[in-house]
């Protein structure tokens, strides 16, 4: 059975900012059994909160279209290299994903890891944007690392800052406490970001969410606008400089 793992939203303008999220979806296909009790597709392993709604804001007009994943993470983990093995993860926070464990990798690589960024790739040559918004969200605390995570936003990157330095000063002026490669670092996870900003020289702007803030539709709508501002800033920025 095939189905497709991204769908577009909104109208792209050429030059423009354009928005991706490899966790918007927590869709699992009929087909798969994962072998996990339902209610873990509402939480954090299985889909990044609020993002999708986030979004969707967004990409209204006249908004920043997007590149979003359909299926969950615990299917297939976009945001992760081929030969990374958490990209088909056997556990998550604490919890094991039996259907996942033995399973034909290739084939499901193929199936979804490989058509979600070859679309990528056609969708930004087509776009030639000027600014990349990379969108996440992350939980206040994990259950296999209880620590409190106190960031109401994080701005990650690897190699190349220059959106994300202007990033950070720019959320920080809204009085929000912003994680700089918090709270994971991009130095050890920007996959999507690596393959399709930094290696092709285009900035980008890898934005990390806390759910709690985004969970419901008035902090959906109060952060699409503040992502939305910040992102524009940081373009007029870059063209600048």
């Amino acid at each position: 059975m095939s189905e497709q793992s991204w769908r577009h939203i909104g109208n792209m303008r050429r030059g423009g900012i354009v928005l991706v999220a490899d966790h918007a979806s927590n869709h699992v296909p009929a087909d798969i059994d994962l072998g996990i009790d339902p209610a873990l597709l509402r939480e954090h392993i299985a889909v990044d909160i609020g993002v999708e709604a986030v979004a969707e804001r967004l990409a209204a007009e006249p908004g920043i279209p997007a590149h979003l994943a359909t299926i969950s993470r615990l299917v297939c983990d976009l945001h992760r290299e081929e030969d990374n093995p958490a990209v088909i993860p056997e556990t998550s926070d604490g919890h094991v994903i039996p259907g996942n464990i033995g399973i034909d990798r290739e084939k499901r690589l193929q199936r979804f890891h490989r058509p979600y960024h070859g679309a990528l790739a056609s969708w930004l040559d087509d776009a030639e944007p000027a600014l990349i918004v990379s969108l996440h969200s992350f939980t206040p605390s994990l259950r296999s690392a209880p620590a409190s995570r106190p960031w109401q936003v994080g701005i990650l990157y690897n190699q190349d800052d220059r959106a994300a330095l202007h990033g950070i000063r720019l959320f920080e002026q809204y009085g929000l406490m912003v994680g700089d490669n918090e709270p994971y670092s991009g130095r050890q996870l920007n996959a999507t970001m690596n393959r399709h900003a930094e290696a092709r020289g285009r900035p980008y702007l890898a934005i990390e969410v806390r759910q709690d803030l985004i969970a419901e539709g008035n902090g959906q709508a109060i952060w699409a606008k503040m992502i939305a501002q910040v992102a524009r800033q940081v373009a007029s920025l870059l063209e600048a400089a």
